[in-house]
């Protein structure tokens, strides 16, 4: 039996590898047979297959069915959709668990797979444990488990359109940057009755014109391009897999979802006043203010999609949000992150004002950064970090928090390191008053790092 999986591939909160090299059908069959045992444990009898838009996902999917029906447990198979639509599934069809493949942001030699079961996203030692059932055998055999079809693109698009209603109709660009989300987001909104101008909505794995991650400015220049020359009142671009919302302004402001929370939560906290609103260690420090202004209880946490859905399911908040782009609404919605439907939430918001924009860049802002990424060898990224935990020294702050890495909190800002569980990079990102505090800031953590790591490449 296939038992030399490569161990890096299981990562913090999903399973992520280079086709063909760490990610092969062989391998992911044998993965589908850990989940479908895993899921007979927990006493699930069908789970959701899906894939996204990337040019291995059909084999890969495949290869997960089978590996699952192994197990003795049955397999409903979605097709070609969004992440979040293999979670609606889930919830729809009452199967209540569900695998996407998907390589999400990464590029489009990965793929991966993101897995619920009995709606709890699997994540940290529960990924292990997968990874160990297959070392050690642990695997569950039966009759093959009934494998069906089925399409709920438009269940979903009507579930969406039940709930959110605009004012008016709007008109918005769209970039799903050849993603899968492309397949869907036009119809969607289109149903909403908005206006819908399509930049690279054709899907199409190899990602030809530019990325599918919105994260990144670069990724939305042509997005700006077009707000500029007035084909639209507000822009959205979406990730590879559909789980991540970009927003621009029609003057081609980026609002970055950190801020996008902000007008989340004070709409969600008419409804639960006093509720927790959970944001990622990467996300602006005015979210503390903001959110007890509105009523609201602020909770920082970890970075991560599982993180943070294992975060709301146990405190019971109404909505959390990621500086990624990742927003999860358990307010009408079923607390899983889905940037289609959050771009909903937000036009449904925004159709309310004479002027979209000028509410959006009207949002408390502090001088910042973009995600920053310092490139190191697989695992290094940990090891920076943990080196960094152990020796340095940030005179001047406030309070060190290492829920997730570090964030240096300063009176008039903050930094953050953090090893990303995706790629082999730390992240890295700051946010001060003024420029000149941002720079005193990024002084400290350049000393830090080049203290432990005096090659790194540092990107500020």
């Amino acid at each position: 039996m296939l038992k030399s999986i490569p161990p890096e591939i299981f990562k913090a909160y999903d399973i992520r590898g280079i086709v063909g090299r760490t990610l092969t059908p062989e391998f992911v069959e044998l993965i589908g047979h850990a989940i479908g045992s895993e899921a007979a444990a927990r006493r699930q009898t069908t789970i959701v297959v899906g894939y996204d838009g990337r040019l291995s996902g059909p084999e890969l999917a495949a290869a997960l069915a089978r590996g699952i029906r192994k197990s003795g447990v049955g397999v409903i198979d979605v097709g070609r959709v969004t992440t979040p639509m293999v979670y609606f599934a889930a919830h729809h069809l009452g199967t209540h668990s569900g695998v996407a493949v998907t390589g999400s942001h990464n590029p489009p030699d990965y793929n991966g797979l993101k897995i619920v079961l009995g709606e709890e996203t699997l994540a940290g030692e529960a990924i292990q444990k997968l990874r160990r059932r297959i070392e050690s055998n642990d695997l569950a055999h039966g009759a093959a488990g009934p494998c069906s079809k089925q399409d709920v693109a438009h269940d979903y698009i009507e579930r969406i359109a039940g709930d959110v209603k605009l004012t008016r109709p709007m008109k918005i660009i769209v970039d799903c940057g050849n993603g899968v989300a492309g397949a869907f987001v036009p119809a969607l909104y289109r149903r909403l009755g908005c206006e819908v101008v399509e930049l690279y909505c054709e899907v199409d794995g190899r990602f030809p014109y530019h990325h599918p991650d919105p994260s990144q400015p670069e990724n939305l220049v042509e997005l700006q391009q077009a707000l500029a020359a007035g084909k639209g009142e507000i822009g959205f671009a979406f990730d590879g897999d559909g789980d991540r919302l970009g927003v621009v302004t029609k003057n081609g402001k980026i609002i970055y979802p950190d801020r996008q929370l902000m007008l989340f939560a004070a709409d969600v906290l008419t409804r639960h006043p006093g509720a927790e609103i959970i944001f990622d260690v990467k996300s602006t420090r005015y979210l503390f203010s903001w959110i007890r202004e509105h009523g609201g209880r602020p909770v920082l946490w970890k970075t991560g999609h599982s993180f943070i859905k294992q975060k709301l399911r146990e405190s019971g908040a109404p909505l959390a949000g990621e500086m990624s782009g990742h927003i999860f609404f358990k307010d009408r919605w079923y607390g899983f992150d889905d940037a289609l439907y959050a771009g909903a939430r937000l036009l449904e918001i925004l159709s309310r004002e004479r002027d979209p924009g000028a509410v959006l860049e009207a949002l408390p802002e502090a001088v910042s950064t973009p995600e920053l990424h310092i490139p190191l060898a697989e695992g290094e990224n940990y090891a920076l970090i943990d080196k960094l935990k152990a020796t340095a020294r940030f005179e001047g702050a406030r309070e060190v928090i290492t829920i997730d890495g570090l964030r240096v909190e300063y009176a008039d800002g903050f930094g953050l390191a953090r090893p990303s569980n995706t790629t082999p990079v730390v992240v890295l990102r700051f946010e001060a008053d003024d420029e000149a505090a941002l720079k005193r800031i990024q002084e400290d953590f350049r000393r830090a790092i080049l203290s432990v790591k005096a090659d790194a490449k540092l990107p500020f």
